[in-house]
């Protein structure tokens, strides 16, 4: 797979605030790096990093109205929770407006907010690097860094917790996904105890 080039990143760039731009170069140099840590592909991961927040540029109702028109199926839960919707909806802008066709960085793209059980490595680097990435500043991101580059496993179940912390902190909802991606984590580590 070809890396996406400059004309990807120069329309990715126009459709973002700057900020937001300036976290998804964050998540791409730390999905890199993390790619090169463990052996995975540093093109997929750069490619799904670059695109992970392509559908944040739209506000909420151009949203669901894209879901709508794209055929992006939204549970009731995600409905009920906006702020994940760019994720499903990410995967698909993706595909259709920047065409990428690699199911593996889409999934990544489509996971990389609420996570899912058995997550592949990939899609475990582009969730993390997205909760690590530079700008990130939060009570525990460093211990979240350190964890990331010694075991991949150990930084997932840590980033959950930390997003379910916070979640729980706001009385907000929780996708069911992100519980699965919890217990598939909890229940292989203490097999391998």
């Amino acid at each position: 797979m070809n890396k996406l080039g400059k004309d990807i990143e120069d329309k990715l760039k126009n459709s973002l605030p700057p900020k937001r731009y300036k976290h998804v170069a964050g998540v791409c140099a730390e999905a890199v790096k993390l790619a090169n840590h463990y052996g995975a592909d540093e093109t997929r991961a750069y490619n799904a990093a670059l695109l992970h927040d392509c559908a944040k540029g739209c506000g909420e109702e151009e949203q669901f109205r894209l879901c709508s028109e794209y055929g992006v199926e939204l549970d009731e839960i995600t409905k009920k929770c906006p702020p994940i919707i760019h994720a499903p909806l990410g995967a698909e802008i993706a595909r259709r407006v920047y065409g990428v066709n690699d199911d593996e960085v889409l999934e990544a793209i489509r996971f990389h907010t609420v996570g899912k059980a058995n997550m592949t490595l990939l899609e475990k680097i582009i969730y993390i690097a997205d909760m690590i990435e530079p700008s990130r500043d939060f009570d525990g991101v460093d211990e979240l860094r350190r964890a990331a580059y010694e075991d991949i496993d150990e930084a997932m179940l840590m980033c959950i917790a930390q997003g379910l912390i916070y979640n729980v902190k706001k009385c907000a909802v929780i996708h069911p996904k992100t519980l699965e991606a919890w217990n598939y984590l909890q229940i292989n580590k203490k097999t391998e105890e």
